[in-house]
């Protein structure tokens, strides 16, 4: 683990939780999304998670985390979870509900408690690097304590596979 790296609330969360984690800092670039973090960081984009905000058709939210070179089949996933329709919120409701900036979102430490949903799959990567809770900071976990620490629901809800 890095000795210098942002103390934002996921870290605190991942602490709190006696989670291992280790870090990751690399050039943030604007709508670069996890393909600029795998090739900064010579790490697999289908190990770095994204976390993403969305809501359904009341405007309630939740977050969907997903492999970094996979999108979220939203039809999909309003099915598997008995609503009509997902979207991803703005920019600016997304900050509101976890607290983070959007390209910095953590599933960890939000400011309100979300239903976290996450692609079954990503139980199949020993290590998986998720945003630490600021643009261009990864944290990398087991992908087991995904599971401990957020208790998610597991779909399969990836565009276009079914690994």
């Amino acid at each position: 683990m890095s000795t210098s790296h942002p103390d934002t609330p996921a870290v605190r969360f991942l602490r709190q939780h006696r989670i291992a984690f280790s870090t990751f800092q690399y050039a943030y670039a604007e709508h670069g999304g996890t393909q600029v973090a795998a090739t900064s960081l010579n790490l697999p984009e289908h190990a770095i998670i994204k976390t993403l905000v969305m809501e359904d058709e009341h405007a309630k939210p939740l977050i969907i985390l997903m492999h970094g070179d996979r999108e979220v089949a939203t039809k999909k996933l309003a099915s598997a979870i008995g609503v009509k329709q997902i979207h991803p919120c703005t920019a600016a409701i997304a900050q509101k509900h976890t607290g983070y900036q959007v390209g910095g979102t953590s599933p960890f430490g939000t400011r309100k408690k979300l239903p976290v949903y996450m692609e079954r799959s990503i139980l199949d990567q020993s290590l998986v690097y998720i945003n630490g809770g600021k643009r261009g900071f990864l944290v990398g976990i087991h992908a087991h304590d995904l599971m401990q620490s957020l208790q998610p629901i597991t779909v399969n809800v990836a565009k276009g596979g079914e690994d």
